[in-house]
């Protein structure tokens, strides 16, 4: 990070919403985070919802390893003008438009568990069948 680094307002910073474009700040620097959005463990989604606020507060809320917090420095933009950010945005969370329990699960932990989970059950239940049909059958005879 430079010492000339650019400086961005909230608005021009806010325009970087989408998937294709997707800017942040994180303790009054902006990042560019777009070639990381499928490589985020939490999904693109927990990206793409820190766009257009200060993400501050719901950066540090998840414990980030150092190791993520150095993989940051490669996305460094520049600085946000703080003096720009929206009183009411500025490091406040999104309204809970759910329950807590079922905030975020589309990229959570448990649909990433049922991903393996499930197979390996069903695996388990081929083999369960085909050690008791042979069972089974050597009762017959």
């Amino acid at each position: 990070m430079s010492s000339n680094a650019k400086t961005f307002t909230f608005e021009e910073v806010a325009k970087h919403n989408t998937k294709k474009d997707c800017w942040i700040i994180v303790n009054g620097k902006v990042y560019d985070v777009t070639p990381f959005l499928d490589d985020h463990p939490g999904g693109d989604e927990a990206l793409l919802s820190a766009t257009e606020k200060d993400a501050t507060t719901d950066f540090e809320d998840i414990g980030h390893s150092e190791s993520a917090i150095e993989m940051m420095h490669t996305y460094y933009v520049g600085e946000v003008d703080t003096t720009t950010l929206p009183a009411n945005l500025n490091n406040k969370p999104p309204p809970l438009t759910q329950a807590p329990a079922y905030r975020n699960q589309s990229s959570g932990f448990v649909p990433k568990t049922l991903q393996y989970l499930v197979p390996l059950l069903i695996l388990a239940f081929a083999f369960a069948l085909q050690y008791y049909g042979k069972k089974n059958k050597s009762n017959e005879s």
